[in-house]
């Protein structure tokens, strides 16, 4: 938040005309179930890994798919150990967004007016994270279809992306999840709402599960961002900690003591 107080002076100082601070933007796609090797055999994710940044050094923080997205979106896997669905406090980045006041929306494909926990697959309810707090899905859960139209007009400050089990490659191969990525960076690069000030987060929930050590792929892609690698050691509670920093909002459960991807970020987006 400091930068947004730095700029906002420098807005003032300057006097009527002046171009006002650029709203900064958060978006968060997570894929899932492959190695950050097996990922990286996509050629659009690997164009992306050349170019933009790459944690090189990051790992999933459990198995299977639901305590992860549990740790992504809340600081903790509320001791869950499996893919079933169960209710928990609202003690999330959406209900502390909603109280701060920040505008978010996580948009889900596959979700149909069958709501977030009998959409039929390939929509998983399992990896709306949004659905468990507080037993049903807040308002600002919508379809993805509602990206687009968000992109060109009011887009939140945080936005939420979860594909269906076969974009994700969760059930499909990684070409198929490759070429969906490829559309939706497109439409949010090329967006009104792709600044100076925005930043997108790539994250797979957790490996293929077949004895390695959790690692997964994730990419950090700003405008006019070279590439940049770290190989400092960071989990799923270090990118909510990122994501939480960013947005001004306190820090949830373990990602209190987790350390932001700062190494990650380009100037513009200096917390």
């Amino acid at each position: 938040m400091a930068l947004l107080v730095v700029l906002t002076a420098a807005c003032t100082n300057a006097g009527i005309g002046s171009s006002p601070p650029q709203q900064r933007h958060v978006f968060l796609i997570v894929m899932e179930n492959h190695s950050a090797e097996q990922a990286l055999s996509g050629q659009f994710i690997a164009s992306l890994a050349a170019k933009y940044g790459v944690a090189n050094n990051y790992h999933a923080v459990a198995h299977p798919s639901v305590p992860n997205y549990l740790a992504l979106t809340s600081g903790s896997t509320w001791g869950v150990q499996d893919d079933s669905y169960r209710v928990l406090p609202r003690q999330d980045i959406g209900s502390e967004l909603t109280r701060a006041g920040v505008s978010w929306r996580a948009y889900m494909d596959g979700l149909t007016g069958a709501g977030c926990l009998d959409s039929p697959t390939p929509y998983d309810p399992g990896h709306n994270p949004f659905a468990f707090y507080g037993g049903k899905c807040p308002g600002n859960v919508v379809p993805i279809s509602d990206l687009s139209a968000d992109l060109a007009g009011n887009t939140p400050r945080f936005s939420w992306i979860t594909p269906d089990r076969c974009h994700d490659t969760h059930d499909c191969e990684v070409s198929v999840g490759d070429e969906w990525l490829r559309q939706q960076v497109a439409q949010i690069t090329g967006s009104k709402a792709w600044n100076s000030s925005s930043v997108l987060f790539i994250t797979w929930d957790e490996d293929d599960n077949t004895g390695g050590d959790n690692q997964v792929l994730t990419l950090v892609v700003a405008p006019q961002m070279n590439h940049r690698s770290s190989s400092r050691e960071y989990t799923h509670y270090s990118l909510l900690a990122t994501v939480e920093d960013l947005l001004g909002v306190k820090r949830l459960g373990e990602s209190a003591n987790a350390s932001p991807m700062t190494d990650l970020l380009p100037s513009t987006l200096s917390m």
